[in-house]
């Protein structure tokens, strides 16, 4: 089932030109654009799981980390990619 899969190391350097207040939820913005370019499928396609989402939340919305690497896996068939912390 699974096509693809690729460790990547995202940079979310840009989100400190984000005011303070929207700082994570704009890296999660970010890691849903990487993922959709590098694996050629459509943003609303790509599901980022829940300990992916808290691993940037874990330091509160005002500092997201500054890269974050993750495990990328590109379904085929539903052309869609689903984005995990590595183990």
């Amino acid at each position: 089932m699974a096509e693809n899969e690729r460790i990547y190391n995202i940079p979310l350097r840009d989100v400190k030109g984000v005011p303070r207040t929207r700082r994570a939820n704009y890296a999660i913005k970010i890691v849903r654009s990487f993922v959709a370019r590098h694996m050629k499928v459509p943003e609303e396609n790509v599901w980022i799981d829940n300990r992916v989402n808290e691993e940037i939340w874990k330091r509160g919305i005002e500092k997201p980390p500054s890269k974050i690497t993750v495990k990328v896996i590109k379904f085929e068939e539903e052309d869609s990619a689903e984005v995990l912390l590595p183990e």
